[in-house]
């Protein structure tokens, strides 16, 4: 269903227990575990992925081509490739993407928009849990 693109590496890691205030660009990869009081982009010129962990708070926008989400966001979320929410994720915001994966527990106060919706059908991928 989607063609399997090389993950960029992930070279920056934001830590348990740090905060960073202030606007965040970034690379290539990007892993927050920590908190995030400011805007979270990547270079949108670059294949990116960014990796917000289910003990992650970010506060501001959040842009990136793969975007995964297991923390809190307070702020809209674009990911101009998949967005994968995963089952603690918690999104105050608006939300923009190409491709959405959601798992059961994945939380949004917000509305959900497809980039280039005039385009074509929203591709939205449920994730169910397995019977057993």
């Amino acid at each position: 269903m989607f063609a399997k693109k090389k993950q960029p590496p992930i070279r920056t890691l934001i830590g348990e227990g740090t905060v960073v205030r202030g606007e965040l660009l970034f690379n290539d990869g990007l892993r927050i575990d920590g908190e995030v009081h400011g805007d979270v982009i990547a270079n949108v010129s670059t294949n990116s992925i960014l990796v917000i962990s289910e003990k992650a708070r970010v506060v501001g926008k959040v842009r990136a081509g793969h975007v995964i989400i297991n923390g809190h966001v307070t702020g809209p979320v674009q990911s101009d490739e998949l967005l994968e929410l995963q089952p603690k994720a918690v999104i105050a915001g608006d939300v923009k993407y190409e491709a959405l994966e959601m798992h059961q527990g994945a939380t949004i106060e917000g509305e959900l928009h497809t980039l280039k919706a005039e385009e074509k059908p929203a591709l939205i991928k449920l994730a169910t849990a397995k019977a057993g």
